[in-house]
């Protein structure tokens, strides 16, 4: 199944999550003059930052909210990017962070993992409990997967999720959680479709969380602009191979020159090499 799919190409590629999280003022001078509509001038660059990476990318995230900032043209980019990026059989992570109950949640689920924005796995929240995460389970059965929030790399994570309740912390209790609903999951699997982000930059014991993710596939935020470092981003994962790192704005930002896709290669390339010594 899907997390298992990853971790495949983790391995033989690279866990490096490629974060497609485009601002108009990442793109390059060139595609800038090149285009009038938004979308065109954040579809070209997206292009161009997956075919540089697909060589080295265990998966791509693309963040929704980036192109919903962009109004309707935004969401026209971002439906092409994601269809874009499975259309060439790579794996698509729409980073929506849905949270919501009952026939609402169905709806999300069915929005982002079929039709005009399928992807091939979502990020969720679990902070309204199993009924925000079990209408999605009917897709696992589709060949989707969810990354529901655990610990998350900003600094505002510990007003509640390192809150201690019943001698642990609470992302401890998510985690948990995860592996509780996952025994409803129905499958031939190691890795349950329900993985978890986890942040290492926020951490406090990457001993303990380690013993209690290893059977859950990890999504890991962090890598460069948010201070997560290699060192602890192995302690977590190099035992059992269970995590994919992402790197957005360390990527695809913040490019000066004119041979724009030298960089992206070269920088596709590097950050391969650097997250690949997580899982050595």
């Amino acid at each position: 199944m899907i997390m298992d799919k990853i971790k495949e190409r983790a391995i033989s590629r690279s866990p490096f999550c490629v974060g497609i999280d485009l601002r108009m003022d990442h793109v390059p001078a060139e595609l800038q003059n090149s285009f009038t509509k938004t979308s065109d001038k954040l579809v070209s660059y997206a292009k161009e930052a997956i075919d540089a990476s697909k060589e080295y990318a265990a998966c791509y995230k693309v963040q929704i909210a980036c192109y919903e900032a962009e109004g309707l043209d935004g969401m026209v980019a971002y439906q092409q990017i994601v269809s874009y990026i499975r259309s060439i059989g790579e794996i698509v992570i729409a980073d929506v962070k849905r949270g919501d109950i009952g026939s609402t949640a169905g709806l999300y689920a069915k929005g982002h993992l079929s039709g005009d924005f399928e992807a091939d796995v979502v990020t969720l929240s679990p902070y309204m409990g199993k009924d925000a995460i079990s209408p999605y389970f009917d897709f696992f059965a589709k060949d989707k997967g969810a990354f529901v929030l655990a610990k998350t790399s900003n600094e505002g994570s510990k007003d509640f999720q390192d809150l201690i309740i019943d001698g642990q912390p609470l992302y401890m209790s998510v985690l948990q959680k995860l592996k509780e609903w996952s025994k409803e999951i129905p499958g031939d699997y190691k890795f349950s479709p329900l993985g978890a982000v986890v942040g290492v930059n926020e951490l406090k014991d990457i001993k303990a969380l380690k013993e209690n993710s290893k059977d859950t596939y990890l999504l890991i935020p962090g890598y460069g602009a948010q201070g997560a470092n290699i060192e602890d981003i192995r302690a977590l994962i190099q035992e059992n191979k269970n995590g994919v790192i992402n790197v957005s704005r360390g990527y695809t930002a913040g490019i000066k020159e004119s041979d724009f896709r030298k960089v992206l290669s070269q920088r596709a390339q590097q950050l391969a090499k650097e997250l690949s010594e997580c899982i050595k």
